[in-house]
């Protein structure tokens, strides 16, 4: 009889379960099988593709396009260009008076610009890296800079021609003054509408020059390499043009 009661003793509390046990056993279990994952071990799956920023195409919305600062300063950029190519007018300002008196006013902004020659260079990486790459001026402002800046870069074809062939006399001099006469008429009008345009709030878009300012201004918190490549490509051109043409 004392053998069979110690071997309950020592049986018993292992093996037995009250009904409270098996209620908080339970209860432990749905809590376990129920509760949320904890933030710890929760994982984030990354996406599996990143979007490509899209390039910024300026679209004009009126007279209310840009505030007054921009289009004045939007205005202004024009200039550069004009001032820089106004050398190919030298046929056309001699035998029209009516152009000799519009550029008249101009005269001595032009001399000041042409004083020294690498002017329109540094005019060039002012307007570059200064206001095109700063993301503090408007994309307004950045596109008519870059209009302004491709236009310059096309004046390297007709300075090329020019220093190449140069002829004195007969239908080649014919030809240069055509070519040089219809460089000078298009900065001329490419300066009046795209100025005009800017102080009026509209957004000018230049022949031949738009679509390749289109490409170079973009939003440069989501810059891609292609970018940097085509940015650094119209930097090496312009280098080329200023210190060895001119």
């Amino acid at each position: 009889m004392v053998a069979m009661t110690m071997s309950y003793l020592v049986v018993s509390p292992s093996t037995t379960t009250t009904p409270n046990t098996r209620a908080l056993s339970s209860s432990f279990r749905k809590l376990t099988l129920t509760s949320p994952p904890s933030p710890l071990l929760h994982t984030h799956t990354l996406p599996s593709r990143i979007p490509k920023p899209s390039k910024f195409a300026a679209q004009s919305k009126g007279n209310d396009s840009a505030d007054a600062p921009d289009r004045l300063i939007s205005a202004m950029v024009y200039f550069y260009p004009f001032f820089d190519g106004v050398q190919y007018g030298k046929y056309i300002l001699t035998q029209f008076t009516p152009f000799q008196a519009l550029i008249q006013p101009l005269v001595p902004a032009i001399r000041v610009f042409k004083s020294f020659p690498f002017n329109g260079f540094l005019v060039f990486l002012t307007l570059y890296f200064v206001v095109v790459r700063n993301q503090n001026f408007s994309r307004y402002v950045r596109f008519n800079t870059m209009q302004a800046i491709v236009l310059d870069v096309l004046l390297i074809f007709p300075d090329l021609l020019e220093r190449t062939f140069n002829p004195r006399d007969g239908v080649g001099l014919d030809v240069l003054m055509s070519l040089d006469s219809t460089v000078f008429l298009f900065l001329l009008v490419s300066l009046i509408y795209g100025s005009s345009a800017c102080l009026l709030g509209n957004l000018p878009r230049l022949p031949i020059v738009a679509e390749a300012a289109d490409r170079q201004v973009v939003d440069w918190s989501l810059i891609v390499l292609e970018e940097v490549g085509s940015g650094m490509n119209v930097a090496a051109i312009l280098i080329i043009h200023y210190s060895v043409i001119r």
